[in-house]
């Protein structure tokens, strides 16, 4: 994890760049329990919305409105809660590491953003089995 989170400072991206986000939401995906197949419906719902606005390719944010509805349903108290533990888990490796740091602090102080981040990374990753 730590060389992961070393590329991630190099890479010179800014802290609050929703690329280094949802990039650090996505290496603590797994620690988030979502059944398969909840998880794969609620993909699948969100992909034909993402299709319905044009091409499912195109790049992605924050504000897109198919992670947003990924992430509405599949949010749960007790989901956002282990999000928020792995990223917590995340401070100790990044020690040394200001941007990475920087970008950890945001996502556990703003849940709402550390959830649409997570929801981001979710989708990026079905995008990238396509």
């Amino acid at each position: 994890m730590r060389e992961r989170l070393e590329q991630l400072e190099a890479s010179g991206l800014d802290p609050r760049s929703g690329d280094l986000l949802v990039v650090l939401a996505w290496l603590v995906r797994e620690r988030v329990e979502i059944p398969e197949p909840e998880l794969n419906a609620a993909r699948r719902r969100a992909m034909f919305v993402l299709a319905a606005g044009g091409d499912p390719q195109r790049d992605l944010g924050l504000d897109s409105i198919a992670a947003e509805r990924l992430g509405g349903e599949l949010d749960t108290p007790e989901r956002r809660d282990q999000l928020g533990r792995a990223l917590d888990a995340l401070a100790g490796p990044a020690e040394g590491l200001p941007g990475v740091l920087a970008a950890l602090d945001a996502l556990r102080d703003e849940p709402e953003l550390a959830w649409r981040s997570f929801a981001l990374a979710l989708l990026a990753d079905e995008l990238a089995g396509e």
